[in-house]
């Protein structure tokens, strides 16, 4: 089954409502008392949400008596709404951060961190450049970077043709906007502040698409579904050649240095739920797995699923992060 992100557009106006279909009859509460029901909310990223929306759209119909809500406030909208108990599952293109765990904490919310996928944050032009064949970290930070005066490709890389550069990226509340100024800039939310921002990206995507002069960045799955519409742009990183996102760089970590684990957020009081129980066990089993691949993402190595399955598990509250790492190896992160 394909799962298309034009369906992102109407879920940030508000929670997209995934209507359960069942064939199997329903599912078995955790305590194997009978069929299963409840709910699950869902919220945060716009990255995350190809995966969330699958993962939900497939257990409901092993489930029919759950109902599951998926919406897309990105990744600092869903952890403002998990710090006040409004959501159960907060999906995050980044670890949370410090301001935030003490938001959570405040309001007595303990949360269970479970990384479900990879991610390659990918830079992106339009068909019709014909002029970009990679770009270096180095030429990346100078367009991004605060108060940068970049407003043409010429002044790029003087090979470059003197037309505009337009730029669109993600929205100041989204966790691929964290991690790309930490990656790229330096410094977690460090950017020039005159481009087309947004937390939806398929309006990143329309954005570029619909100008030859446009340069973009957004999750590696929103390329993948839109390949005849946008060009990826290899980045040079340090010494090495210029690799471009895909599964075999992003998986095994040469596409540097825009690589990145994508989380979920569990309430840890909400984890008692059966319903939501259930619902983690199946996003990182094998079917949730499976669609991590379907929707454009990279699963996990077998190990890191299975620690994460350990750490819901046993209920293993709090971050083993620090706000966004770059270059992160996942499973040392996990044993920590």
């Amino acid at each position: 089954m394909m799962h298309k992100f034009a369906w992102v557009a109407a879920a940030a106006v508000g929670a997209l409502i995934l209507a359960g279909c069942g064939s199997s009859g329903g599912g078995m509460a955790a305590d194997g008392s009978g069929r299963l029901e409840g709910k699950v909310v869902v919220d945060g990223s716009s990255t995350v949400f190809p995966i969330s929306e699958a993962v939900a759209e497939e257990f409901m119909k092993e489930n029919p008596g759950v109902r599951v809500t998926v919406g897309i406030s990105g990744t600092g909208g869903g952890f403002k709404k998990f710090a006040v108990g409004e959501i159960d599952i907060s999906d995050a293109s980044r670890p949370i951060d410090p301001a935030e765990r003490d938001a959570a904490q405040k309001n007595g919310i303990e949360f269970i961190e479970l990384p479900v996928a990879f991610d390659g944050l990918s830079v992106v032009v339009n068909p019709g450049n014909d002029w970009v064949d990679y770009l270096t970290v180095a030429e990346l930070k100078a367009i991004w970077e605060p108060g940068s005066k970049i407003t043409n490709w010429n002044q790029v890389r003087p090979t470059f043709p003197d037309r505009p550069l337009k730029l669109y990226g993600a929205g100041t509340d989204s966790g691929t906007f964290d991690y790309f100024t930490k990656a790229i800039v330096g410094e977690e939310k460090a950017s020039r502040s005159d481009y087309q921002a947004s937390e939806d990206d398929n309006s990143l995507v329309t954005g570029v698409s619909g100008d030859v002069n446009a340069l973009g960045y957004f999750g590696y799955a929103y390329y993948s579904e839109n390949k005849a519409k946008l060009k990826l742009v290899p980045i040079k990183h340090g010494d090495a050649e210029p690799v471009a996102p895909s599964p075999e760089t992003i998986g095994n970590g040469t596409y540097q240095p825009l690589s990145r684990p994508e989380f979920i957020y569990v309430n840890a009081e909400a984890a008692k739920r059966p319903e939501i129980i259930a619902f983690v066990r199946f996003y990182l089993g094998e079917v949730g797995q499976a669609l991590v691949s379907e929707v454009g993402y990279v699963p996990l190595a077998p190990e890191d699923y299975k620690l994460a399955l350990e750490r819901f598990e046993t209920g293993k509250t709090g971050t083993a992060f620090d706000g966004p790492t770059v270059g992160v190896k996942l499973s040392e992160i996990l044993k920590r």
